[in-house]
């Protein structure tokens, strides 16, 4: 072992824990990287364990991978209003517009979304440099909670509504069930319901209304965690959060926080300075045993009004 390679060994940051923090993935995933030989650290093959500091050349399937082990760094956390006719996917063969052509460029890292939004949904959707942060928020295990405004052709029976949060309902993937549900009222053919699950399995708040035998012409997400879609950003907006709230979300995910001073940078200010009720107060017992967190209380009509705020603007 050479000299540079004893240095890495006795200092620096665990290697899978330096690839997540850059958004490769997170360190489960990069632990399987670096067990079938993709990741090499100056031109060997690394293996489990193994340090690194900011003077190796580390390599993820031949190509560079560039990061920094300051240990006050902490990862960039956008918030994004998608609309709808967007797509959440770098690869598409229709080259629709993609959301992510929308986000800061970054130097050695890449954006992750933390949960999709399907083509013909709008709402919040978080982006976060952080693959450990990523997966802690989506993983099914943590259960981290999704609320929804949404717009059907039609009304829920009271028996139907009872059936989504007692029982639930079976897909063809397995049974769904709302962990709350409440009817925000409407007119004429169209009525508004918000709800909130844990889950997200693809598209599953669409299909089960579909087998309820009511369609939704909108659906829009209001909150992914501890997460609220801040009021006045608008559709097709950024917000990047700032120290402190980027902190609180790594608390609230038994993460690392780094107590350190908010600095906000111009740019960023102007995205952000009027902006409010991004984070939502979170019940950390809840947190730590498992079972989400408990969403600051809501008056009946905000899924109505939070949903139709931008009704003129919103495609057929």
């Amino acid at each position: 072992m050479n000299e540079q390679a004893k240095q890495s060994a006795q200092h620096g940051e665990r290697l899978q824990k330096v690839l997540a923090q850059v958004g490769l993935g997170s360190r489960r995933t990069m632990e399987v990287w670096i067990s079938a030989g993709r990741i090499t650290v100056n031109g060997e093959v690394a293996t489990l364990g193994m340090r690194v500091t900011e003077d190796d050349v580390v390599r993820a399937d031949k190509r560079i991978v560039h990061f920094k082990t300051n240990s006050d760094s902490l990862p960039r956390v956008l918030l994004y209003h998608k609309q709808e006719g967007e797509i959440v996917s770098r690869d598409d063969p229709e080259k629709r517009v993609n959301v992510f052509d929308k986000l800061p460029k970054l130097q050695g890292m890449k954006w992750i979304a933390i949960g999709r939004l399907d083509y013909n949904t709008s709402g919040l959707l978080i982006f976060t440099t952080s693959g450990d942060l990523a997966n802690r928020l989506m993983h099914p295990r943590f259960e981290v909670e999704r609320e929804y405004a949404v717009r059907v052709q039609g009304r829920m029976t009271d028996e139907q509504m009872q059936q989504m949060v007692n029982d639930g309902i079976t897909l063809e993937d397995g049974l769904v069930k709302f962990e709350r549900l409440t009817d925000e009222g409407g007119e004429g053919y169209n009525h508004w319901y918000r709800l909130m699950l844990k889950e997200g399995r693809n598209r599953v708040v669409r299909r089960t209304f579909d087998a309820l035998g009511l369609p939704i012409s909108r659906l829009i997400r209001v909150r992914f965690g501890l997460v609220n879609l801040p009021p006045r950003l608008k559709r097709g907006e950024l917000a990047e959060l700032g120290t402190g709230e980027v902190n609180q979300v790594l608390d609230w995910v038994s993460m690392e926080s780094k107590p350190v001073a908010d600095k906000v940078t111009e740019s960023t200010r102007s995205m952000t300075g009027k902006l409010n009720n991004r984070i939502v107060d979170a019940d950390h017992k809840n947190k730590k045993s498992g079972t989400g967190m408990k969403a600051a209380p809501s008056g009946k009509g905000d899924a109505r009004r939070s949903a139709t705020q931008h009704k003129n603007k919103v495609r057929p």
